[in-house]
């Protein structure tokens, strides 16, 4: 698994959780659909910091609740 598709599985897992769609939360996290699509989709491969924080908070999350994922710790990633 890389990077990227862990992040993308994580923004899909709590879209779900939270009943929202993800163009729901690009419009909370205050960041364009087409960003956001680009991350699900896997057309951007590494998100910047400042966007995974202002998707944190389209969650209503800190950066550091979004990116505690299991992943990150049990498993060696690939690189993209």
């Amino acid at each position: 698994m890389t990077y990227s598709e862990v992040i993308t599985d994580r923004i899909l897992s709590l879209c779900k959780e939270k009943k929202i769609t993800v163009n729901k939360l690009a419009t909370l996290a205050g960041i364009k659909q087409s960003t956001l699509e680009n991350i699900v989709k896997g057309n951007t491969k590494s998100p910047g910091l400042r966007t995974l924080h202002r998707i944190a908070i389209g969650f209503n999350m800190k950066l550091s609740e979004f990116l505690s994922i299991d992943a990150f710790d049990n498993e060696m990633l690939e690189d993209e």
